[in-house]
């Protein structure tokens, strides 16, 4: 079975200076391909770096993903856009997602 995907926009519902940024990076509007709304947040979620992928994780087993901003209801909101082109794939589309929300102590 083919798996249906589709075209998401994530749009900020909260201004850059909004009190709830304070965790997380504002990284403006993010344009993904997904399965579904939620998979569109976990799509965007997944190309943030995460403590699992650098020296810096603080514990084994321990992931930062569930932290990220576009989890949140309160600071993204998720827009379908229709179907995604022929043969694309879930991942990020436009936009920018930062990876500079941790610093690695690798030199």
């Amino acid at each position: 079975m083919q798996e249906v995907l589709k075209v998401y926009r994530l749009t900020p519902l909260a201004e850059p200076d909004d009190p709830n940024w304070q965790n997380a990076s504002y990284q403006g509007e993010v344009m993904v391909i997904a399965r579904s709304s939620g998979d569109a947040r976990v799509v965007a979620s997944e190309a943030e770096l995460d403590f699992m992928e650098i020296d810096a994780k603080p514990a084994e087993g321990v992931t930062t993903e569930m932290a990220s901003a576009f989890r949140s209801d309160k600071l993204y909101s998720v827009i379908e856009e229709g179907p995604a082109p022929t043969g694309a794939e879930r991942g990020v589309i436009g936009g920018s997602v930062s990876v500079d929300n941790i610093i690695s102590t690798q030199v």
